[in-house]
């Protein structure tokens, strides 16, 4: 009986472990009833097309937060999965040059943040220098840090925020998954649709193909070099 037992011991470490199949696309992720066997694929990311969380640059204060409330700090880290520089009439706020930048954040939600004026002319040109170490924005883990910036306002003195931004190169798992759903899905925020954009820079960025339809003429071939903000 001993020997019996020590037998059915060796050959229970010699089986292999059972092992889960590779998921289709880098951003899923695959599990196994134990029951069934059955195996089911999960996206890690959260989305609801066209609302994305919004997380907003309050640079009248210097930090970020969600949807103008919950306060998130006053530096913002993230790999992007899908951005554009555009110049539009958006929000109410007449013609500008904006920056919209989707992200996943640490609780795996897709999330969407806005930067315009010279916070943008300073995204372009990390963007030039990233060129040039054969880089893409999508390929780096971005900081954006609001700096303080004083002015005069009235004869008073005025403060204010510009972003700077910073970058690391991201892991490529990680860069793998976010292109893999970017390609997947439509990202963009309905909000900030117009249908009259001028698009400048442009990675992941994709609106459904029922609106391509709807506003031919607005959302065809964008440049891929960087123009002069306005």
């Amino acid at each position: 009986m001993a020997t019996a037992k020590q037998t059915t011991a060796a050959a229970a470490v010699a089986a292999p472990a059972a092992t889960l199949p590779t998921p289709s696309r880098a951003y899923l992720t695959v599990t196994a009833d134990e029951d069934t066997g059955e195996v089911t694929e999960t996206p890690r990311f959260k989305y609801l097309p066209g609302h994305p969380r919004q997380i907003r640059a309050d640079l009248k204060a210097g930090v970020f937060n969600v949807g103008g409330e919950k306060v998130l700090g006053k530096t913002l880290s993230f790999i992007p999965v899908a951005l554009r520089i555009f110049r539009d009439n958006i929000l109410n706020m007449g013609p500008k040059v904006w920056a919209e930048l989707f992200f996943v954040d640490e609780s795996g939600v897709v999330c969407a943040v806005l930067f315009h004026g010279y916070s943008v002319e300073n995204l372009q040109k990390l963007n030039a220098a990233l060129f040039y170490d054969e880089l893409q924005l999508t390929d780096v883990v971005l900081t954006c840090t609001p700096q303080k910036k004083q002015t005069e306002k009235d004869g008073k003195p005025a403060t204010y925020y510009i972003v700077e931004f910073s970058y690391q190169p991201a892991d490529l798992a990680e860069v793998q998954a976010r292109q893999e759903f970017a390609q997947d899905f439509d990202l963009y925020r309905e909000e900030t649709l117009t249908g009259t954009e001028e698009r400048r820079i442009t990675a992941g960025y994709r609106v459904p193909a029922t609106y391509h339809a709807e506003q031919p003429a607005q959302l065809e071939a964008a440049p891929a070099a960087e123009a002069p903000a306005a």
